[in-house]
């Protein structure tokens, strides 16, 4: 009775805004008290990431992340797509597309993407004639899109879990490989979407028109960022670097160009800018170490067992579960932040999925691609706030806005679901 009503205050205390972390802390603490085992087994766990060497990967992609996000880069990215896509039609919209899918996967967080992005592109849409619900609901959509791509932190941390949670032999580097063309798929879809959309809109000049000049300037403008993807994808993708090497170039090389090379990120700021990322580097490992004390406890007392046997009990299907999967991953989108839903539910469901024989490296690309709708679906999509603060808009009209842009990526997560060819094709 007592354990009953402690569950249901820390139920009430999580409600109340209470952090994540001290939640999931005490919900170990009692289970494993409840089987009277020493409460260091809690410590134990954090010992643990001392022993995870891939964890280097995160403090140094958001590092770079952060740096980049503090400099201009965002807006020489816009200007070289532009240069390069912006006289297609609805070309500013794949501008807006591709910019914020290559810059949310260098950042790992889409109120960083939108906040960096979304103020330079906004007024630009509008300017070129699309419609303001457009535009609002494909910048907000955006600030998600490019959780799939290398180097982005949830690709790494969901490998690392599912290693040490559920013994999946799920390396970073298949993480990279296979969210690639699922990224692609999704990239894509919008961009048919959004020609569709400008066919609507006055022609902008031709490129002929404003001359090369232009794309050469943009390029130029641009060069000193342009080694990065190579260095990360082409790295990772052609075997030339581990995850964990390929984070410590890119933050050197992100630090040498914003302090030294550009100079846009100064002397005096930089402490800033590290203690910035720094905080959000500490409450990932903080609400890691605690759900691996809070997994190591679901598993003594078998609950992922017992709820795969439910599960089994009442869905034959595969196709089925795959289904109730996408739609349960979608409310957890929308409740909890990709980095804490990753660590508490990966080890829950990583069983139950390889019990339907699903592989563990297409449930993480299901897994985070759910993640990305989370972030904007309605009530409480996490993108949704920063954008109406961003944007200065009500909640609603971006919700509206957002509409036709979810059917469309919902598709695409179906044919993630449905076809894992496309998440393994690179990894085998």
């Amino acid at each position: 009775m007592t354990v009953v009503l402690v569950g249901l205050g820390l139920l009430l205390l999580a409600l109340l805004g209470a952090p994540l972390f001290a939640v999931i802390a005490a919900v170990a603490l009692l289970g494993f008290h409840g089987q009277e085992l020493d409460l260091s087994i809690v410590m134990i766990e954090f010992y643990r990431l001392a022993d995870m060497p891939v964890l280097v990967a995160i403090p140094l992609f958001t590092v770079a992340g952060f740096l980049l996000a503090e400099s201009q880069a965002p807006r020489r990215l816009v200007r070289l797509s532009d240069a390069l896509l912006g006289w297609m039609p609805g070309g500013l919209a794949i501008v807006a597309i591709l910019t914020c899918a290559l810059f949310t996967a260098f950042t790992g967080a889409s109120g960083v993407t939108i906040v960096a992005i979304g103020a330079i592109l906004l007024p630009a849409m509008l300017q070129a004639g699309y419609p303001r619900l457009f535009a609002l609901g494909l910048l907000t959509t955006c600030g998600s899109l490019g959780l799939l791509l290398a180097p982005a932190l949830p690709l790494i941390l969901y490998a690392v879990v599912a290693q040490h949670a559920g013994g999946a032999a799920v390396g970073v580097d298949d993480m990279f490989r296979a969210g690639l063309l699922p990224a692609l798929l999704m990239i894509l879809m919008l961009g048919a979407y959004a020609v569709w959309q400008g066919r609507r809109l006055p022609p902008r000049p031709p490129r002929e028109a404003k001359g090369w000049q232009e794309v050469r300037a943009a390029l130029l403008d641009v060069a000193w960022e342009l080694p990065l993807p190579v260095i990360v994808l082409g790295g990772i993708y052609a075997g030339w670097f581990a995850a964990s090497e390929a984070a410590a170039v890119t933050a050197a090389y992100t630090l040498i160009l914003t302090v030294v090379i550009r100079r846009e990120v100064n002397l005096r700021a930089l402490p800033g800018v590290l203690r910035e990322s720094m905080v959000l580097v500490g409450a990932i490992l903080l609400i890691f170490g605690v759900s691996l004390a809070f997994t190591n406890y679901l598993v003594d007392a078998e609950v992922p067992a017992r709820v795969f046997a439910f599960i089994r009990e009442h869905v034959d299907s595969k196709l089925a579960f795959l289904m109730l999967l996408n739609l349960f991953l979608l409310l957890m989108g929308m409740c909890l932040d990709i980095f804490s839903a990753t660590v508490i539910l990966v080890p829950l469901l990583l069983p139950i999925a390889e019990g339907y024989g699903i592989d563990a490296t297409h449930l993480g690309v299901i897994f985070l691609a759910n993640m990305e709708l989370g972030y904007f679906t309605p009530p409480i999509g996490m993108t949704l706030f920063i954008a109406a603060y961003r944007f200065n808009v009500p909640i609603w009209t971006l919700v509206r806005a957002c509409v036709p842009f979810f059917l469309i990526l919902f598709a695409a997560v179906l044919i993630i679901t449905y076809v894992p060819s496309l998440s393994l094709a690179l990894v085998r």
